[in-house]
Formats: C-alpha cells, structure tokens, sequence
C-alpha cells in the first residue's frame, strides 16, 4: 500500500448524494478483472454512454478533472453493497482521497484499507473546499496527513480535519491491517510460546480414545 504522507492534486466535485458502489463499479466488472485493472470502469454508468462514448457532460471526462486525484462527494458516498473493488475502482483512477460528509461505514472502511484517504467533513466546511477549488480550477489542493490540514495553492483555505491516530499512522506508514499484523509477528510468537507452556491441552491434535 502506497503510503499517504502529502498529497497534491486536481479536486474533482461530484455532489451526488447517494452514490452507491454500484455506481463506483458495475457488479459484472467483479468477476473479471484483478486489482490494479478497474480504472478504466470506475463511474462506468455516468462516465460512458450506452454506445460507449464518453459523456461529456461528465466532470472526469472533462479538463482538468479527467485528471482528478482528490473527490469531493455527496453526502452518502459508497452506500450500498460491500464490494472492496469499488475502492479498487477509484483508486485505479487515481484517486487518493475522497472528501464528504457522510459514506458508507464499510465503504470507508476499505477506502482505509487500501490507502485512500476518507474524509468527514461538516457541510459547510465541505463548501469551503469546494469553493476554493472551484475557484481556480485545475490548481490543486493539498491534503496533509501529517498536520491533519487541506490547503490550496491560493492560500485562501486552511481547512482542518480528523482522524483516528491509528488510521493516520497506518496511511501514513502505508501499511494495511495484514502488513501492521506481520510487523507484531515476534510478539505473536512470543505469547503463542507462553500461551503453549500455560495450556498444553490446547495444541493437542492427537485424537484420544
């Protein structure tokens, strides 16, 4: 997992409330594609008309958002069904951090997972954000874990945020739940030996008759 220390990008607004993982991905892309091969389908329905075209009505089809890193949603954002790919899907796109109001509990939960930055944010401090990249489109805002801060290149908006200490120091680490897991493997191994000596019965396998 990349690590996630400072990120500068392009913000791209989708207001939308109620974007589903649906949406994000389409449910027959799951089973054939891998990770790292979603980018192309992410927002498949609203990014593509039915013949396949772009839709230029679209914000990522459109300059500079096409090349967005940073997403301010609606409020709601990834409700729906479970799917990890969609968090796959945004950030095979490239995008890094998604920023609103509300998402859904697993959807966030996978966005942590794989190193893309969730952000809450009341809704007006939202407006702000949105109405400092609107302001100067194509110019990018910069999104600091470290300092727990989204600022742009204006210096017009100091705008601060939180986030669990855990989360904060597993992004900026770059480390998912199995890498934070494996670094704790001497510790592991250390209480399975006591646990052994304290409970022999337990690592019994032979089968008594």
């Amino acid at each position: 997992m990349t690590p996630f220390i400072q990120h500068q990008g392009v913000a791209a607004s989708l207001p939308m409330a109620n974007i589903d993982t649906d949406v994000i991905v389409r449910v027959e892309r799951l089973v054939a594609l891998d990770p790292g091969q979603f980018g192309p389908y992410a927002f498949e329905v609203l990014r593509y008309r039915p013949d396949g075209s772009e839709n230029p009505d679209f914000v990522l089809n459109r300059e500079p958002w096409r090349h967005a890193s940073i997403l301010l949603c609606g409020p709601n954002f990834g409700c729906g069904s479970s799917r990890e790919s969609a968090v796959w899907a945004l950030a095979d796109f490239g995008i890094r951090c998604v920023i609103g109001t509300t998402y859904g509990d697993i959807f966030r939960a996978n966005c942590l997972q794989n190193g893309v930055l969730p952000i809450s944010l009341d809704a007006a401090a939202l407006e702000r954000v949105r109405q400092a990249a609107e302001a100067s489109p194509g110019r990018p805002l910069v999104v600091d874990l470290r300092q727990r801060l989204i600022t742009d290149a204006a210096a017009r908006l100091a705008q601060p945020f939180e986030i669990d200490d855990f989360w904060r120091e597993a992004l900026m680490a770059g480390a998912d739940q199995i890498q934070r897991t494996l670094r704790l493997s001497d510790r592991i191994d250390a209480f399975q030996q006591a646990h052994r000596a304290r409970a022999p019965w337990a690592y019994d396998t032979q089968i008594q008759e």
